[in-house]
């Protein structure tokens, strides 16, 4: 069912969480995870921003961070497909999910509750601009 998941995550543990259940699925379909991490050339210190993707300021960062997520959905035996990209997190994993005609996109609902719920979060966005189905997982700690 879902053969093509897209997981938009950076070097977190919630976002680690993330990836743990969109490679899960994908062993289940012998589908394909698509991995993707968002980075913005300028720092990000916008506060209503989920703490996990306020700190990719530049490409550099955002590499090594997804190095270390690769190996993440290796441990649970996926060798996802990486995609690092400049730009919004929300509309990068919403485009690249439809660059890939993705199934299912999974994303951690960090930022949906309180003031982020409100002024918008990465999940709440992606979930209201995806064109494929949105899981959106319990990442809280």
């Amino acid at each position: 069912m879902f053969n093509i998941v897209v997981v938009g995550a950076d070097d977190s543990p919630t976002a680690r969480r993330a990836i743990a259940a969109a490679a899960e699925i994908v062993l289940m379909s012998g589908g394909v995870l698509h991995l993707v991490t968002a980075f913005d050339i300028k720092t990000r210190s916008d506060s209503s921003l989920p703490s996990e993707f306020r700190n990719l300021d530049t490409e550099g960062d955002a590499e090594a961070g997804q190095q270390l997520l690769w190996f993440v959905a290796k441990e649970i035996g996926v060798d996802p497909v990486l995609h690092l990209v400049a730009g919004d997190p929300a509309e990068v994993i919403v485009a690249t999910a439809d660059k890939v005609n993705a199934d299912l996109i999974v994303v951690g609902n960090r930022g949906m509750k309180g003031k982020r719920r409100l002024l918008g979060s990465v999940p709440n966005s992606v979930a209201h601009g995806a064109n494929c189905s949105v899981f959106i997982i319990d990442t809280t700690e």
